[in-house]
């Protein structure tokens, strides 16, 4: 199953909470629909998981996987860093 880095964990909550609507969620990523450009996942706050996503719950960080992700991270960790200019950029791991 993904994990996540402290920075990720804290990184999440505060994307979420940064929304009233998304409160409560949490960050959802899920496979690009076919024909898009880009590394084949997207990333939106969400406010629930939709049905048959995985739920992952740490340290008060709720990411929302839909099927294809979850079997694509199964075994990755998810890190976050924040520039200085307040960007957020996600990196994808192998577990140790």
């Amino acid at each position: 199953m993904l994990t996540l880095t402290d920075t990720a964990a804290d990184v999440v909550k505060q994307l979420t909470e940064m929304d009233a609507e998304t409160a409560d969620g949490g960050l959802r990523i899920s496979s690009a629909p076919d024909g898009e450009e880009g590394p084949g996942l997207l990333l939106s706050p969400a406010p629930a998981p939709e049905d048959g996503d995985q739920v992952l719950d740490e340290s008060g960080a709720r990411v929302f996987l839909d099927e294809s992700a979850a079997l694509m991270l199964d075994d990755k960790v998810l890190d976050a860093q924040v520039g200085e200019d307040g960007n957020v950029q996600f990196a994808v791991g192998q577990q140790a």
